[in-house]
This record gives structure tokens, sequence and C-alpha cells, in this order.
């Protein structure tokens, strides 16, 4: 049996190739019975669009690629469901590949994307290489999600307030009474952010001298040693610790309890991201929600106004952050 066509389903509904087409994409300007009629159509048939017929009427794929730097990161997957759901609702289907497996290969991050001739591209997270972003988004429009480097011109910016949330952080801690505060850190602008914020917050309050910074790769296994070092200290380890994520936050959280600390009395633990992880009730981490299915929601709205406006400035956005107060911080036993 042939497949059916768009002419079956304008015969079986009653209407014109043109409406049908109209139904297809989408448009509002189908009244609600007609539309019923071709969608039926089109279930009853089995008809289904003949996608790269329709790409090369239109010289658009209706697909835009997303690069995601970090698999492992759970904070990403809301941002992903924010753009998914937006870029759906106009349409467009996300491409999504992994940058990291992209640089093991040799190959440059954006190319499979430029090889499938995308709509447009969104970049997830940090990429070691922002300026290789300047010849993809002289081909097509392109938006970073989640990430504060330098970015070419006519490439907008959609993140969260990262100096914003890590100040919330740093001051529910010290409102709690703790003085030693420590900080794990980060890479990349968005580490750099929350740090520079963190220690910028415990000088203005004067706690400069009582504030610790250690560097760690943003795994649970990093924030497990970096937690280990940190408690080595005897008498004058912090006695609260802000992690620059969720996932070393709960490598910390790990050590301190391999080492004997009970939380949040003898120690208090505070993540960033709010992740599902963090709200696993065995854990229950206090942390910072960056606002990530409206940072992703926002990345694709910059993408569909790039798509009407290409040329114009690129700009950045910031999703205000929101302090959650879990189960993992409370007032120091001692300070």
């Amino acid at each position: 049996m042939r497949a059916p066509t768009i002419r079956d389903v304008a015969e079986r509904a009653g209407v014109s190739k043109s409406l049908v087409s109209l139904v297809l994409r989408g448009s509002e300007q189908v009244r609600p019975e007609k539309r019923e009629a071709v969608l039926r159509a089109v279930r009853e048939l089995g008809y289904r669009p003949n996608t790269a017929a329709r790409s090369l009427s239109e010289r658009r794929t209706r697909t835009v690629g997303v690069l995601l730097n970090d698999l492992r990161n759970p904070w990403f997957v809301e941002l992903l469901d924010g753009l998914n759901s937006l870029l759906h609702d106009n349409g467009l289907r996300m491409l999504l590949a992994d940058a990291r497996l992209n640089r093991r290969t040799g190959q440059a991050p954006a190319d499979l994307f430029l090889d499938l001739s995308v709509d447009g591209l969104v970049v997830v997270g940090t990429l070691p290489d922002p300026a290789a972003l300047e010849a993809v988004a002289a081909r097509m429009p392109v938006v970073v999600a989640g990430a504060r480097e330098a970015v070419p011109p006519r490439v907008d910016v959609v993140a969260g307030d990262d100096e914003r949330g890590a100040r919330l952080v740093t001051e529910h801690l010290i409102g709690l009474g703790h003085r030693r505060i420590a900080h794990i850190v980060g890479y990349g602008a968005v580490g750099e952010l929350r740090r520079r914020s963190f220690e910028e917050t415990m000088r203005a309050h004067g706690l400069a001298g009582h504030a610790r910074v250690e560097a760690s790769d943003m795994t649970e296994e990093g924030g497990y040693r970096t937690m280990v070092r940190l408690l080595g200290h005897g008498p004058d380890r912090p006695t609260a610790v802000f992690a620059v994520n969720d996932i070393a936050g709960v490598g910390a959280l790990s050590a301190a309890e391999e080492l004997g600390l009970a939380v949040p009395r003898d120690l208090s633990v505070v993540g960033y991201d709010n992740t599902s992880i963090s709200r696993l009730r065995h854990l229950w981490l206090t942390t910072v929600d960056g606002g990530g299915h409206d940072v992703g929601r926002r990345a694709a709205r910059c993408l569909l106004d790039r798509f009407d406006h290409p040329e114009a400035p690129g700009r950045v956005h910031l999703a205000a952050p929101a302090l959650e107060i879990r189960g993992t911080t409370g007032p120091p036993l001692t300070d």
C-alpha cells in the first residue's frame, strides 16, 4: 500500500491542500472546526509529512542544534526541558550533541550541526573555546545558555545571576552565625563569578580572613576530595561550606559523614542549582535555585527572536536566583 499524501488528507477532510499545509505548520489562521477535521484525517490515514521535501521548499529544517558541554550535570536537564518545551510549541525539534565527545574525537563542536543545516544553535554550558562560535554565528543564529564566557557579537547569553546567588548563600551562612566559611570553587566564568561574589561578601562583613577557597572539578568525587582537604585543619576547620553546585555538595556531604561530622549540627553545607538531587529526602540540601527551566525557555525565546532579527546586537539575560533553605544548614555549635 502506498503512503498517504497531503492530497489524501485534503480529500478526507473536505478541504484544500493549502489549508492542510497551514494546519500542519501550526497556523492560527484556520478555524477550529477545519483544524480538527484535518487533524482527524491525519490520524485516520496515518499521514506523516515529508519533512525533507518541506525543508527544501521552505529552505528550513525546523530543527535546532543543542550543543551540551556536560551530560552529567542534572541542572542542564531542567534547562533542556524549558528549552524544548518552547521550541516544540513553535514547531521546532531539538537535536542534541555532546561537546566533550566531539572534542575527544577531534571534531569541531558545531560541525555536525553545520552539516545538518539546522536553523539555529543553542550552546548549553561552558565551552573551552567560545571564539570558535564566531564562524558558526556568521552562518546561523546562536544562543548560549547557562554560561557567562565572552561571546561574539549577535550571540545572546541566557544564564542565572551567579553573583547574586553566591551572595545569597554567603549572607545566609553569615546570618546563621558562621564565620569560618569555605567555598568549593568551580571552573569557567560561572565558577569565577560565584567565587568572586563569595569573597566580596565575606570581605563586606569583615570576614575576609576567615574565608577559604578550594578548587574542584564540579563533580561529586571532586567535592568529596576537596571537602576532605578542608576538614583536615583540626580546630580551624570551616563550620560551613558553600559548594559550587549540588553535585559537589553531595560529595562534601559524603566526606563529612565519613569523618564523623553531623550535618548541620557540626557542619553546614550549601549547594547550587536546586537540581533533583538536592531535593532527595535523605539529602534535603540547602541550595540556590538558578532557574534552570526559566533559563531554557528564555534561551528558546531569544533564538526565536533572532530568527526574525538576525542582525540585532547580542544581549545578556540573567534569571533571578532564589535561596532554597532545607536541612543541611543551621547555626554553628561554636565559632
